[in-house]
């Protein structure tokens, strides 16, 4: 949330840390014409590792909202593109001069690999890929 980042407004949706809290309601449909009783989300639960990319992606959107002219509202690839930059032909630059931003975004990147790694298996388990 805004608090948890130093946001200077509010964001324009909540609606995914209202998922993970399980804040947000879930309408069920039996049929076209009976609607099911409202009910509460479960509150999402996730693995330490989750977790810790959940981390370093908050302590590089903190670092990000304590620049200049930022939009409040950014994504990962806005944050990139403010911090690196784009060359003469628009393409975002590789890298960034700003060596906070470097050991952050590399410390998402190494959490996010972990991650991928511990998540691999049940991506060929469940099916979503065939080996």
């Amino acid at each position: 949330m805004e608090n948890e980042v130093n946001a200077r407004d509010s964001f324009d949706s909540h609606f995914m840390a209202g998922f993970i809290s399980g804040k947000i309601i879930q309408n069920g449909y039996s049929n076209l014409f009976e609607k099911e009783e409202e009910k509460l989300c479960a509150k999402r639960e996730f693995s330490p590792e989750a977790t810790n990319v959940f981390d370093a992606g908050r302590e590089l959107w903190k670092y990000y909202h304590a620049q200049p002219n930022i939009n409040v509202n950014a994504s990962l690839y806005d944050i990139r593109e403010y911090f690196q930059g784009r060359n003469e032909k628009g393409n975002m630059n590789n890298k960034s001069d700003d060596k906070t931003y470097n050991k952050l975004i590399g410390n998402l990147r190494s959490t996010l690999q972990i991650l991928a790694t511990k998540i691999k298996p049940k991506v060929y388990e469940y099916g979503f890929l065939m080996e």
